[in-house]
């Protein structure tokens, strides 16, 4: 069967020979967007959990986070390898020490090979970027940069506190490290139209980045966006839609990079629209089934040299 995107578990799997699974972590910290140096408001798509899983709050160190999910994807997924994915908040947002001791920590786990950490293309410095060129030495690295758009009015639309020319200078800070780079891209964003999230997919695939993770922008609990939904301010794709803007973009990916998501993965307590956004299975089935139709792949819109 012909390969239509470069995905993650096989680059994975390439690597190691083995199936690596991605566990997340909460390493308790916040973000410049909700502590007031920014904002206090955060991003309007984000919630006070930050995409967390409360493990922090509820006492829980990084070992153990890590050692109690193992064994749960050991037992479903075979998995023998596996990555610390610092994803709650923004995982470069603490003094050098402790994003030291949080990274050791994680590492120091049998059977962990490498780090991915969400963060803020603002939220990284020179050290920082040291460090983790220090892991990348003997581990896998992933810095995931949240961008979602290109585009600055729909940065300034979605309170991000940061413009486009940030992530690009913090791709440019941050290449020939040794330290690989993902960018989030959310597809649906308010005010957004096909045209403007191609643009993305085109600028992306110019800029190096190593690999992409694509989000469903769906609505949250306690947060602006839902008041904008529920005042008929924002409306949701519908699945057929976004199906068919995930295949858009990918066939504007270079053939290199590689795909972490295709889509989201709301909490099923928290999220308000669409409903579709639960059915994970249903989503990669039609855009599987999108692209054996069109016969697409990735990059195949993309000139490559």
């Amino acid at each position: 069967m012909k390969k239509r995107y470069n995905d993650l578990n096989s680059y994975l799997k390439g690597l190691y020979g083995a199936r690596v699974h991605k566990i997340s972590v909460d390493a308790g910290l916040t973000c410049p967007n909700r502590d007031g140096t920014i904002s206090w408001n955060g991003c309007i798509y984000c919630n006070e959990k930050g995409s967390g899983t409360g493990a922090h709050n509820r006492g829980l160190s990084i070992r153990s986070q890590l050692e109690g999910s193992k064994k749960a994807i050991i037992k479903r997924f075979k998995a023998k390898y596996f990555i610390a994915y610092f994803q709650s908040f923004t995982n470069t947002y603490a003094p050098l020490k402790t994003l030291k001791q949080l990274y050791d920590q994680a590492l120091a786990v049998e059977d962990i090979v490498g780090l991915s950490i969400g963060t803020r293309p603002d939220c990284v410095n020179e050290h920082i970027l040291a460090l983790l060129s220090d892991y990348a030495k003997q581990y896998l690295i992933w810095l995931e940069y949240g961008l979602q758009s290109i585009h600055d009015i729909t940065l300034k639309k979605i309170n991000r506190g940061h413009d486009f020319a940030c992530f690009k200078k913090a791709v440019e800070n941050t290449r020939n490290r040794g330290i690989n780079i993902c960018a989030h891209v959310i597809l649906g964003l308010p005010g957004e139209n096909r045209a403007m999230m191609m643009e993305t997919a085109e600028m992306l695939g110019d800029l190096g980045i190593d690999g992409v993770k694509l989000h469903l922008q769906y609505v949250v609990k306690g947060t602006a966006l839902e008041r904008l939904y529920r005042n008929n301010q924002y409306s949701c794709l519908n699945q057929i839609e976004y199906a068919n803007l995930v295949c858009d973009f990918l066939e504007r990916l270079p053939s290199s990079m590689i795909i972490h998501r295709l889509t989201g993965d709301p909490h099923p307590a928290e999220l308000v629209a669409p409903d579709w956004a639960l059915n994970k299975p249903e989503i990669f089935a039609l855009i599987k089934q999108t692209l054996e139709k069109r016969d697409s792949w990735q990059a195949k819109y993309k000139k490559e040299s």
